[in-house]
C-alpha cells in the first residue's frame, strides 16, 4: 500500500530515455532480408538507423520512450507524473516537449545545446502484432547526475526507472543518484526490466540493484526467466519474493501475476479481438498498476486496472492511448463490479 506521503505533488516520477517514436508496418521479409532480430530492442547508430527508415513508410511518428509512456499514461488515468530525461533543442526535442506536456507531464530537464540529437526508435510491427525495437538513443545517453533535481525525486511518491537507461554510464550513476534521494526522502522506487537482452547484457548488476534499491518490480514472465539464469518461471518467482517488496509480472495472453511476500495473485488477461500493435503494452500495465497504486487500491485491483490499461494500447500503434484512460478503465471496473 503507497500513502500518501508529506510534501508529494507527484505520484510517479518517471526517470527515462526522452525519444521520438517512428512506428511502420512490415512484413516478417523486411527484417529478416536484413538480419533485424525480432522481438527485441536493438541498439543502433544513427548511420543505421537512417538505413533503416530510408525503406519505411511510417505510419506515425509521436514521441516515446518506455518510462515516457508510462507516465503518459498516469496522467490519462488521473494521476499527476513528472518526468526527467534528455532531448536536445532540435526539431524533434521540440516536439518531444510539446508532446509531453500535452499528455499532462511535467518535463523541466535541460536541454543539451551542442553534441547528439534528439533520440529516436524505429518500431517496426510484424502481422503477428509482435514488436522490433531500432533505437538511436542520441542525447539521451547525456542524462547525468545534474539533471536528478532533488526537489523533483522528493515531491514524487514513487520513483520509476527503465532498465533501457542502464547501457550508459553517465545514466546508471543517475539512476544511482535517484535512488539514494528516494531512500533519503522516503519514497518508493519502481524499476521495470524493459527487456530481455537488457537483462541479458547487465543481469548481475541488476540483481544488486533490485536487492539493494528497487521496491516494486516490473517485468515479463520472459524477462524474470533470464534474471535468474534460465530458471522455472514459478521457481524464479519464489527466488524473487524475499528480495523485493512487490514484483508484478506480465504474461501475456496469460494475465500476470503479483508477487508480496508469501502472497501470489494471478490475473487474467483482459480480451481483446483484435492484437494490432503490442508496442506499449509493458508501459501501459506498469502504469495501471502504479496509479491504481497510488490511489490505495489492492495489489490485485492494481493488476487489474493495469490489463485494462495495456488492452487499450495493443488495439491500435502506437504507445499512447487514443481514448482516456480514465474513463476507459472505469467503465471496465464498474462493469467487474469493482470500486470505479
Amino acid at each position: 500500500m503507497i500513502t500518501k506521503a508529506d510534501n508529494t505533488f507527484y505520484d510517479v516520477v518517471g526517470i527515462g530515455n526522452a525519444i521520438v517514436d517512428v512506428l511502420a508496418k512490415v512484413g516478417n521479409g523486411f527484417l529478416s532480408e536484413r538480419s533485424l532480430k525480432k522481438g527485441e530492442m536493438t541498439l543502433v547508430e544513427a548511420k543505421d538507423a537512417g538505413v533503416i527508415y530510408q525503406d519505411l513508410i511510417p505510419e506515425r511518428e509521436v514521441s516515446g520512450g518506455s518510462a515516457a509512456n508510462t507516465v503518459a499514461a498516469i496522467a490519462s488515468l488521473g494521476g499527476a507524473p513528472a518526468f526527467i530525461g534528455k532531448i536536445h533543442d532540435d526539431e524533434l526535442g521540440q516536439v518531444f516537449k510539446r508532446d509531453i506536456g500535452a499528455a499532462g507531464v511535467d518535463f523541466f530537464t535541460p536541454e543539451l545545446n551542442e553534441g547528439p540529437v534528439t533520440g529516436r526508435s524505429i518500431v517496426l510491427v510484424t502481422p503477428d502484432a509482435e514488436r522490433s525495437m531500432f533505437t538511436y538513443l542520441g542525447a539521451s545517453r547525456r542524462l547525468s547526475t545534474a539533471d536528478i533535481d532533488e526537489n523533483i525525486i522528493k515531491a514524487g511518491k514513487i520513483i520509476y526507472l527503465e532498465a533501457y537507461l542502464w547501457d550508459q554510464y553517465s545514466a546508471q550513476k543517475a539512476m544511482l543518484k535517484a535512488c539514494k534521494l528516494a531512500r533519503k526522502h522516503g519514497r518508493k522506487v519502481a524499476f521495470s526490466l524493459s527487456d530481455r537482452s537488457c537483462v541479458t547484457r547487465h543481469r548481475g548488476e541488476f540483481i544488486r540493484l533490485i536487492k539493494q534499491y528497487v521496491d516494486i518490480l516490473f517485468c515479463n514472465e520472459e524477462e524474470l526467466v533470464t534474471l535468474f539464469d534460465g530458471e522455472d518461471f514459478y521457481k524464479a518467482l519464489d527466488i524473487i519474493k524475499p528480495d523485493i517488496e512487490i514484483a508484478a509480472i506480465t504474461r501475456n495472453a496469460k494475465g500476470s501475476v503479483v508477487v508480496n511476500g508469501r502472497t501470489k495473485t494471478f490475473v487474467e488477461a483482459e480480451k481483446v479481438s483484435d492484437v494490432v500493435d503490442t508496442t506499449g503494452a509493458g508501459d501501459l500495465y506498469a502504469a495501471g498498476f502504479l496509479y491504481g497504486l497510488t490511489q490505495g487500491r489492492s495489489l490485485g485491483t492494481c493488476a487489474v486496472i493495469g490489463s485494462i490499461a495495456a488492452s487499450e494500447i495493443i488495439t491500435h500503434y502506437g504507445a499512447r492511448p487514443e481514448v482516456s484512460l480514465r474513463g476507459f478503465v472505469r467503465k471496465k471496473l464498474t462493469e467487474y463490479g469493482i470500486r470505479a
